[in-house]
């Protein structure tokens, strides 16, 4: 099967998939400050290239699979106060995946899967509403691999595990795998090294970056970033995500 793009198709091509055997990827990021050496817009490239990669399995599989635009505006709270983030209503956001989802429906597309690298808890929460909110009654699925829940997260790397992983070592070598150029490597490199856990922050009920230490906008270890890393975390992220959708596939074939 051939893996496409959503925007490069006209409504004929879409119609003319095996739309039951078509899962759309869309990429979910956020614009946000990420530290003071990477880009606003690196969860969505992380997300983005967490869907290519999936999408490569799937299609490998036998399975059409359409890569949507990503989304890159959403809650993002937590980053608020820097310049240059946009935040919107989990509301909002929660009420724009159920309509896409509606929309695919309407199209005969069966699966919709979400490739998502924003870990905002409003975010988070914005999505897990509208996981839910498709049901069984609904003409789509929706396959949510949360990275931030078991077993899923359990494969990561050990800083995104620590939860000091913002704009550190795991997202820094994502970014430098795909988009190196936007990288201000020199400053990267000089960051100082930020172990606070910004998941152990979340759950100790602080607000916002500057409130859990990370005044630059960023946790973790930016420093150790690397290429090499980046493209195997992406080769997991890829894996994560067929598998989320192989094994919903499969539970509804076997019920």
């Amino acid at each position: 099967m051939t893996l496409h793009r959503l925007s490069d198709l006209t409504w004929e091509e879409v119609g003319a998939l095996d739309l039951d055997r078509t899962v759309a990827i869309l990429p979910v990021g956020a614009t946000e400050a990420h530290g003071p050496h990477l880009p606003l817009d690196t969860d969505v490239i992380i997300a983005e290239a967490m869907a290519e990669a999936g999408a490569r399995r799937l299609s490998a599989r036998g399975l059409e699979t359409v890569l949507l635009d990503g989304l890159r505006y959403t809650p993002a709270a937590f980053a608020a106060s820097f310049p240059g983030t946009i935040d919107i209503g989990t509301a909002t956001f929660t009420a724009l995946v159920v309509d896409i989802a509606a929309s695919l429906g309407r199209a005969g597309i069966a699966t919709l899967a979400i490739a998502n690298a924003h870990f905002d808890p409003a975010h988070l929460e914005a999505l897990r509403a509208a996981a839910a909110a498709v049901g069984e009654g609904d003409a789509i699925r929706v396959v949510f691999p949360d990275v931030t829940r078991r077993p899923w997260g359990s494969r990561l790397t050990e800083e995104f595990r620590s939860g000091a992983c913002h704009a550190g070592q795991y997202e820094g070598s994502i970014v430098l795998a795909r988009r190196p150029g936007r990288v201000r490597k020199e400053i990267m490199r000089e960051l100082e090294d930020n172990p606070v856990s910004l998941s152990a922050a979340i759950g100790a009920g602080l607000r916002d970056f500057v409130e859990a230490g990370g005044t630059r906008a960023y946790f973790g270890y930016p420093s150790q970033a690397t290429a090499e890393e980046g493209r195997a975390t992406i080769e997991t992220l890829g894996d994560i995500l067929a598998e989320a959708v192989g094994e919903a596939l499969g539970e509804e074939k076997e019920s």
